[in-house]
């Protein structure tokens, strides 16, 4: 496993110190502390950390309103850290982007797998993000290109196969992508 650079938010000081000392024992460095979700906040858009663990139940802003905004950021993917194990606390989790969950107490060995199918669920999430927004931009692309084709169909008494190939043509003598054409020939 690589070395992780981790936030952890826990109000109870004694179990932040167990937790960091694990950390560090598998190889991580502790990069933040925190005793609230506010500033676990604060601490994870300023570090960029590359994980975070935090307790749900915290003073002030709690551990799932934290992991919420961390995860709707990107920042990092979090791991939840509590001693309640209801099931609506871990559907919350969920619904706020938990990647995994941890119910105290809790040893060294349930940390390493709590961690690595975080960050794996993490990063194929923002694949599969970048996946969406690439096939978002094509399909765009593709409106666009359809749109100026029926202009030079209207306008040029051209049929569908014809129009395209006109695009095509400008695109290649211009050195410009189809999408660009089609956007100048809608004056956009």
């Amino acid at each position: 496993m690589a070395r992780l650079r981790i936030l952890i938010a826990e109000d109870e000081a004694i179990i932040r110190l167990d937790l960091k000392e694990m950390l560090v024992e598998l190889g991580h460095a502790v990069v933040g502390e925190a005793w609230d979700g506010e500033t676990a906040l604060e601490l994870a858009e300023t570090l960029h950390p590359d994980l975070a663990i935090l307790d749900i139940k915290m003073p002030g802003m709690n551990g799932i309103e934290a992991a919420r905004a961390i995860t709707a950021a990107g920042i990092c993917p979090v791991v939840m850290l509590t001693a309640y194990s209801q099931k609506s606390l871990v559907e919350e989790a969920i619904k706020a982007g938990a990647m995994a969950y941890l119910v105290k107490p809790f040893d060294k060995s349930d940390l390493m797998p709590a961690i690595e199918v975080a960050r794996s669920r993490f990063l194929e999430m923002k694949e599969l993000g970048g996946q969406v927004k690439g096939l978002e931009e094509r399909l765009e692309a593709r409106k666009i290109v359809e749109r100026a084709k029926g202009v030079l169909m209207k306008e040029h008494g051209l049929n569908e196969a014809d129009a395209f190939k006109q695009l095509q043509k400008w695109s290649m003598d211009k050195q410009l992508s189809l999408k660009q054409v089609a956007e100048t020939v809608l004056g956009e």
